[in-house]
């Protein structure tokens, strides 16, 4: 496991749904409900690490703007085999809210090409895409058709970021992994009001070493 680059004096953690927070925070100590969906007709599943809860969520969020020194983006990494090319129209998100109770408005949706371990080149951005199922923070997201999420052959990163207003519901954390497929989970708080990782950096905050979501549309193979 790599180097923990926050000590740990600077975590403010806090369970699920408590409220008396002045600022956000960055982690929460709690098991998610995880949710597994249906196919939509026509589509796959492309992959799935939506699994191993290590009962801890990781804030990835964008605040309200009299936070957005906090806000904060987690990802993830997965591979594309060989030869395929994937369109992905459903991303389905292991998560929990802490520090209030929600519910997010929508999420971000970015994917990002791999550089060296970490995201790299921004591929796609599918900014306020909708919450088709919220279980107490595990989404279902519906890709809009007017964002193509398409990813080929190669190492890519998903980033999943919730919009949500801090005062009025609190924070949304992804629910890590506890078990590493292919690079630990990468973080970034380029406002820097966690200081830590104002770029992209490996485990940033602990706990990982990965994060919970699967991929469902086409295999253009």
């Amino acid at each position: 496991m790599k180097t923990v680059l926050l000590a740990s004096a600077a975590i403010f953690a806090m369970s699920a749904g408590a409220s008396a927070a002045t600022h956000p925070g960055t982690v929460a100590h709690v098991p998610a409900h995880h949710v597994v969906s249906g196919v939509a007709p026509g589509s796959t599943t492309l992959y799935d690490q939506n699994g191993n809860d290590n009962g801890v969520g990781l804030v990835s969020q964008n605040f309200e703007s009299s936070f957005d020194a906090y806000d904060a983006q987690a990802a993830d990494d997965f591979k594309v085999p060989s030869g395929h090319k994937w369109s992905i129209k459903e991303v389905d998100v292991t998560g929990v809210y802490f520090n209030g109770y929600g519910p997010a408005r929508d999420v971000n949706v970015f994917l990002y090409k791999n550089k060296s371990g970490l995201p790299g080149t921004l591929v796609s951005e599918c900014d306020n895409a909708p919450i088709t199922s919220d279980n107490g923070g595990s989404f279902t997201i519906k890709i809009p058709k007017s964002c193509k999420l398409h990813a080929k052959e190669g190492t890519y990163w998903l980033s999943v970021q919730a919009n949500l207003d801090f005062g009025a519901g609190g924070e949304w954390g992804w629910e890590g992994n506890s078990v590493q497929t292919g690079s630990a989970y990468a973080w970034q708080n380029p406002g820097g009001g966690f200081a830590a990782c104002t770029t992209w950096g490996t485990e940033c905050i602990g706990y990982g070493p990965d994060f919970m979501f699967a991929l469902k549309g086409k295999d253009k193979t």
